[in-house]
């Protein structure tokens, strides 16, 4: 076996991936939209299998309460104060030095996702709200690239991988986002750690069947799991494309992708936060703004944000040099649009 593939000799051992499977892996590229809990299980695992090239988009940072169920971060990282995209990628450069990782610190939305979606093989799902996998589908459909879709909350969780032209969509099993309180949050239900590793492995192994070339055994269902009650399921969504008239894959709608559809809140899943952006795409200047700030609150900086805490309010605020701002201590959006105004600009 040549050196290249020593690492991964358990792996090519493995018939359905063998040597040829494995060689495909190593010139793979995958887009992973998410770095927390499930998007730091998938990268840990395509990493390791030998994806070539993994492009880790997130908009946050590290937190104490991540690190029950994020595995590629730890106390370091909050100390820090690093963004989840580039404390992931450092981590993961240690683990496997020969596949290329692409940290890139932003919030994914219809004016960036095609760009961050150039020359890669699949877009895998590691995000935590449905506004953004609905501009994914968009993407994969317009851009014929494969997605996997993947969520959990409390002990349960749910897969999906989408072929465009092939299998239904997220819109075919769904048709518009569900409204604010008509599902379970991770603030309402809380979420274990298994689920995460259990969905995020299911994601990886359908990601493996794709970029090695098996593309024929990946599972055209739903697959919903709840590792408490030990129970899997799986519904066969195959003839649903057919049957649905999907607004998105049949009639060839992208209201997510143009814009006219886009997320109606920013309000952070088990945060106590909001994130706030500009209308437009900006480019801040992080040491001029950190030096304006200082007379207001204790502001600590770094080369990726600003984090401010005011001497006068409770509340946390977290300035990244895109213009967004996560401001922790309150879940009311218009609050804290107010307190970005305030500090930021309008």
């Amino acid at each position: 076996m040549s050196p290249e593939l020593e690492r991964y000799s358990r792996q090519v051992l493995f018939p359905p991936i063998g040597e040829a499977g494995q060689r495909r892996l190593l010139q793979s590229r995958v887009l992973l939209c998410g770095c927390g809990a499930l998007g730091s299980a998938i990268a840990d695992g395509l990493v390791r299998a030998g994806v070539g090239f993994v492009r880790l988009v997130d908009r946050d940072f590290v937190e104490l309460s991540n690190l029950q169920r994020q595995t590629l971060f730890d106390e370091q990282d909050i100390a820090d104060q690093i963004p989840k995209a580039v404390a992931a990628a450092r981590k993961l450069r240690r683990i496997n030095s020969s596949s290329k990782v692409e940290p890139v610190v932003a919030d994914i939305d219809h004016t960036n996702i095609l760009r961050f979606a150039e020359r890669v093989d699949l877009l895998v799902d590691g995000l935590d709200n449905f506004e953004t996998r609905f501009l994914i589908n968009d993407a994969s459909l317009a851009s014929g690239i494969p997605w996997i879709y993947g969520g959990c909350i409390g002990s349960h969780g749910q897969t999906m991988t989408i072929i465009p032209g092939e299998t239904a969509c997220l819109r075919c099993l769904m048709e518009s986002v569900p409204p604010p309180g008509t599902t379970e949050t991770c603030d309402t239900a809380g979420i274990i750690g298994p689920a995460v590793t259990v969905v995020a492995a299911l994601q990886v192994t359908s990601a493996l069947k794709l970029l090695s070339g098996q593309r024929a055994n990946v599972d055209p269902s739903l697959m919903v799991i709840d590792v408490w009650d030990g129970t899997l399921r799986k519904m066969n969504v195959a003839g649903l494309r057919d049957q649905s008239n999907c607004a998105a894959c049949v009639r060839g709608e992208r209201d997510w992708l143009t814009g006219q559809q886009r997320a109606q809140t920013s309000v952070l899943c088990g945060r106590n936060a909001v994130q706030v952006s500009p209308p437009q795409p900006i480019t801040m200047s992080l040491s001029e703004l950190a030096s304006k700030l200082r007379p207001l609150g204790r502001v600590a900086t770094n080369v990726f944000l600003i984090r401010l805490l005011p001497f006068d309010a409770d509340f946390e605020m977290t300035i990244f040099a895109d213009g967004r701002a996560i401001i922790k201590g309150t879940n009311d959006p218009a609050v804290a649009r107010s307190i970005y105004a305030r500090y930021v600009g309008n």
